[in-house]
């Protein structure tokens, strides 16, 4: 489908890749890996005509779409977030104005029999035909789906767009390249900005669509659950592979086996000829093999091998003194902004040395109820810091801590003790920084490169509680990895927000969900619990003790085939039920925090105060009839 020819690319007069070439067919789902500064995001830019390479061609066909997602875009914020989606279909609103067009020039015309006539009915119905092949019939039910798939709510829609966080803003920009249906998807690190539920329901639709796909993420479940081919690029070339990632690696430590004893034989007949040349170099009966093995000394072109030694990369958490047996009790915590309910009535205790995951869609409260912990911000009910307590806190805005004036080996250095004093240079190599980065001033960092700096410096201070917000991010998959492992083998307790499934899995031995404004407790693994979940409509209900520690699973086997469905189908009219209450108590929620607003502001008037009244008795109302329908709902459960 497209062709990339002997493509090369030089920046400085240093070859990225040199003459390269392979093939994106048609319906391909292709991983493109290597090593940060490999070229991966540079290829991309170059396959969807954002540069040009330094010699080569990309081969793509007129007919051919392309959308690419870069990893960081500018974004405009002039409209609400489902007018924005919907420049998504430019082009078919483009075209149902020209066939507008066409038929009304058809209508105004009565040279029935002419050649002209004749050619603007060809053209009307090959237009009416291709908008009918290419586009959805229900262009806003197409919107709906792909906004509330990528975790927005149906009261996000009016939303102006400018009220977004630039995390939120990219998956607008996601699901517009993805309603477009191009013929290629050309994704730079597209579960960057998603949560556990999105990052699957984009995996489902990848795995199912049409066109051809290409990924750089750093995700492993994400490129193993979603591609089928892997390209690496490695020292300026690139190997093809027709397998999934994991496969992959496992076919790579081959290939790098073979490239060292291909190394190793080489240098045995590079040291056998200069040794051979050196000892007879003076010999009159020998000056022909001499020369004959100059020679061919100066053809052997040098076995490069991709391997870097990362071996005495090898490291474990500074360990403070032992803690009490409860480093965390909460008991029912509840946090709100206003008549804004983030969370309520949780419960839950931590003992030494568990390791958990707090896991929900963005903005269900996570990341707050961490602000809680960390007592940064106020909160109703009770949480107790256990006794001894040495607390490591990595936020998703740590970097902003770290002090600019230091460079990024002072800055490790200032907190490191023990052993590894020894090995810093050997720890930031790990997170990227090699030569003469270690010497850089902290101010002239990116963004990514002040958060790997920031996560080296924790892992060199001593603490017995680890709370880890969003720790993956900006790290490549080897960094993650040695992550995981000072993780697994620091025995203290430790807390992870994250939606990287593999980064959790084997990590941890309980799950916190974050969801409609409560949270639920799993016990067992990250894929325990999305199994559970999968699972949860089609064979179990989940009932909790008031501890919300236990989970019981219901048996349905009793039930006839019939009384299955039927139960589930009242059981899901019950939750529409619910949630659709849940959604005008948030619509009406929202009503009131504007005349607030207004309130605070001084601007108060009868009509006003009158308006304030109504909603807050229409609140009161619809709470009621959420609290009835929830019963109505436990008592449909119970009848199973």
């Amino acid at each position: 489908m497209i062709g990339i020819n002997n493509l090369s690319l030089d920046f400085s007069s240093i070859p990225l890749f040199k003459d390269i070439s392979f093939t994106i067919n048609e319906n391909d789902k292709l991983a493109l890996v290597g090593k940060n500064g490999a070229g991966k995001s540079t290829l991309l830019k170059i396959i969807s005509g954002q540069i040009s390479p330094s010699s080569g061609s990309i081969s793509v066909p007129n007919e051919i779409k392309i959308g690419y997602l870069p990893q960081e875009m500018k974004t405009e914020d002039d409209t609400s977030l489902f007018e924005e989606t919907k420049k998504a279909f430019k082009e078919r609103i483009d075209l149902e104005n020209k066939l507008e067009h066409l038929i009304q020039e058809l209508t105004n015309r009565n040279d029935y029999n002419s050649e002209e006539y004749e050619k603007l009915i060809i053209e009307s119905d090959e237009l009416r035909s291709f908008l009918s092949l290419r586009f959805p019939n229900n262009m806003d039910a197409e919107i709906e789906k792909t906004l509330i798939g990528l975790g927005f709510k149906n009261t996000d829609f009016n939303r102006p767009t400018s009220e977004f966080s630039g995390g939120w803003r990219m998956r607008v920009e996601l699901a517009k390249i993805l309603l477009q249906k191009p013929d290629l998807l050309l994704l730079d690190e597209p579960t960057n900005h998603l949560d556990i539920n999105s990052i699957q329901w984009l995996e489902q639709f990848l795995i199912n669509y049409s066109g051809a796909v290409v990924l750089v993420s750093h995700d492993r479940a994400f490129l193993d659950n979603v591609t089928k081919r892997t390209i690496e690029i490695t020292c300026g070339v690139i190997y093809d592979y027709k397998v999934p990632y994991t496969s992959f690696t496992n076919l790579r430590r081959e290939r790098i086996d073979q490239q060292l004893k291909a190394y190793e034989n080489q240098q045995k007949l590079i040291a056998d000829t200069k040794d051979f040349i050196e000892r007879f170099r003076y010999k009159a009966t020998k000056a022909v093999q001499v020369q004959s093995r100059i020679k061919q000394l100066e053809k052997i072109i040098p076995i490069e091998i991709d391997l870097e030694d990362n071996s005495s990369v090898n490291f474990k958490f500074p360990l403070a003194e032992r803690s009490g047996d409860f480093p965390l009790i909460v008991e029912n915590l509840s946090k709100s902004y206003g008549d804004l309910e983030v969370f309520s009535g949780v419960d839950i205790t931590i003992k030494r040395g568990e390791k958990i995951a707090f896991v929900g869609s963005n903005g269900e409260g996570k990341s707050t109820f961490v602000k809680c912990i960390m007592n940064e911000i106020p909160y109703d009910g009770f949480l107790k810091i256990g006794h001894n307590i040495k607390l490591a806190y990595f936020a998703q805005n740590q970097a902003q801590k770290l002090n600019e004036k230091k460079t990024v080996f002072e800055t490790v250095d200032e907190v490191a003790t023990g052993e590894i004093r020894t090995r810093l240079k050997d720890l930031l190599a790990t997170f990227l920084f090699r030569g003469e980065d270690i010497d850089k001033k902290v101010s002239v960092l990116s963004g990514g490169e002040k958060t790997r700096l920031a996560m080296a410096k924790m892992l060199l201070e001593p603490a017995n509680f680890l709370i880890l917000d969003e720790p993956t991010n900006h790290l490549d998959m080897r960094t993650k990895d040695v992550l995981k492992k000072a993780i697994k083998d620091f025995n203290g307790t430790v807390i992870i927000v994250s939606h990287d499934r593999n980064f959790l899995d084997g990590l941890v031995d309980k799950v916190y969900e974050f969801s409609n404004k409560r949270m639920r407790e799993f016990i067992g693994g990250i894929y325990d619990y999305l199994q559970f979940k999968k699972n949860q409509s089609n064979i179990n209900t989940i009932s909790e003790t008031p501890d919300n520690n236990q989970k019981i699973n219901v048996n349905k086997g009793n039930l006839s085939y019939q009384q299955k469905k039927e139960l589930e189908k009242n059981i899901r009219k019950a939750e529409k039920n619910i949630a659709d209450i849940e959604a005008e108590i948030e619509n009406l929620e929202n009503a009131l925090s504007l005349i607030e607003k207004k309130l605070s502001e001084g601007e108060i008037s009868d009509e006003l105060m009158k308006e304030y009244s109504k909603i807050k008795n229409q609140i009161e109302d619809q709470t009621e009839l959420w609290e009835e329908a929830q019963l109505k709902l436990d008592k449909i459960k119970e009848n199973d």
